[in-house]
């Protein structure tokens, strides 16, 4: 399967499952500014929504949005990184990645936008971090998202809490967030993605 990804964007979640289970891909690295693959291809050609992630398998058949992605890659082992489907646990785990992709990593929005006025960005960090208070609630009294097992919900939370400093956001205020970004850093799977990746060398 193939794997088009952006260094540092939402699609650094479904690298690092991929990494967690040894899975074999082929990496394709997308400029989204230009919307072009290495080789010049028109990325648009290939996903014509635009944006990573986009996983490619064997068939041909090609699956987007973070959420989606995650569950497909972390199925291929059942029970690792994900509890089985149709099991409560698994209900939880998808009500986390909901809760992630719809209320944090678009709750980052108008934070990419270096249009948006001071009063826009100040409300939305606010509004951040109404969410970061509600997770730290969680983090603060366990590992992980979903106990102590890492799960994929903890790499997509770890992937856009890494925002945070991009935007100059502190996160200062919740120190169990903090502590949990640390934990998931140290993971050798994140350490291979950040490389294969080139943010670390």
């Amino acid at each position: 399967m193939k794997l088009y990804y952006t260094p540092g964007a939402c699609s650094q979640a479904p690298h690092i499952a991929i990494n967690e289970l040894g899975l074999a891909y082929e990496p394709v690295k997308v400029d989204l500014v230009k919307h072009t693959l290495p080789d010049g291809t028109d990325f648009y050609s290939i996903n014509p929504k635009g944006y990573v992630p986009m996983l490619e398998l064997d068939d041909g058949t090609r699956l987007t949005e973070v959420g989606v992605l995650l569950q497909y890659i972390a199925d291929q082992k059942p029970g690792t990184i994900a509890p089985v489907f149709g099991t409560k646990a698994r209900w939880q785990l998808m009500e986390w990645l909901n809760f992630i992709s719809t209320e944090v990593h678009k709750g980052f929005g108008p934070l990419w936008n270096p249009q948006t006025p001071a009063d826009v960005r100040e409300r939305t960090v606010q509004a951040l971090g109404n969410r970061f208070s509600f997770i730290s609630k969680t983090l603060a009294q366990q590992s992980f998202l979903t106990g102590e097992t890492f799960s994929i919900a903890d790499a997509y939370l770890w992937v856009v809490l890494n925002w945070a400093d991009y935007h100059k956001v502190d996160l200062a205020s919740w120190p169990a967030l903090q502590q949990f970004r640390a934990r998931v850093a140290a993971r050798p799977a994140v350490q291979t993605t950040l490389k294969a990746e080139g943010l670390v060398k």
